[in-house]
């Protein structure tokens, strides 16, 4: 049996589906995307609509497998990894990562594992190499069987909030650049509650936050967690 689908079949996974589906159908979500990440930390993937939820868990979506490089190319010309040749991904979706959007509550997401086409002559169906994502939670099993540990980190994510130009372009920041002035900080207080409000309800637990030493500049620090939860919640 093929990675892809001892993936579709493992125990339990059937009923987080339809745990989904009746999430679905509860929240009014109309929309899914089908997301991962690609090797520079970019979301890529597909927007689904949300009745056809169940055959893509089963099935998966299809794209092709240089969009785990951003479809770049070299100074040669040619794709980076995959030629336009190659077939294409299959990506199956983790029920357990599914999310209502706060900022548009008819979409949600959900993170996806990335496979082998299931008619490629040579390992159909595996895991597929390029995916980061996958890698990441295989190198924690792997890490926590070996170790008998768990991985945990936090982050710091600090964001720009600039000002728009006549010409619709950046012009430098909404504030000044003075680190940790309450003051500054205050003024940015609509947006920052606003990211911690939407933060909360996808999952994240947003613990501190300061304005830094540049131009509209905030910090807001989360808590610490399964390295694998926090990456998937970091890159919504």
């Amino acid at each position: 049996m093929t990675d892809l689908q001892q993936y579709v079949d493992a125990p339990g996974r059937e009923e987080l589906v339809q745990q989904v589906r009746a999430k679905i159908d509860e929240l009014g979500i109309t929309y899914v995307y089908y997301q991962f990440i690609s090797v520079t930390g970019r979301i890529v993937g597909k927007g689904i609509p949300a009745r056809h939820w169940e055959r893509t868990a089963a099935k998966g979506f299809q794209l092709v497998y240089g969009s785990t490089a951003n479809l770049a190319i070299d100074r040669h010309g040619d794709y980076i990894g995959y030629g336009p040749e190659a077939s294409e991904l299959v990506g199956i979706a983790d029920p357990d990562t599914f999310v209502q959007l706060p900022w548009d509550k008819r979409v949600a997401r959900v993170f996806c594992t990335l496979f082998r086409n299931r008619e490629e002559r040579v390992n159909p169906g595996q895991f597929l190499t390029s995916d980061c994502r996958g890698n990441l939670r295989r190198i924690h099993e792997e890490f926590k069987g070996k170790h008998g540990l768990e991985m945990r980190c936090g982050t710091e994510p600090e964001m720009m909030w600039l000002k728009k130009g006549e010409d619709g372009m950046p012009d430098g920041g909404v504030t000044k650049p003075t680190c940790y002035h309450i003051d500054q900080f205050e003024e940015l207080r609509p947006v920052f509650m606003r990211v911690i409000e939407y933060s909360e309800q996808m999952g994240l637990d947003i613990i501190q936050g300061d304005h830094e030493d540049a131009p509209g500049q905030l910090e807001l620090n989360t808590q610490y967690d399964d390295v694998l939860q926090n990456a998937d919640r970091l890159t919504t």
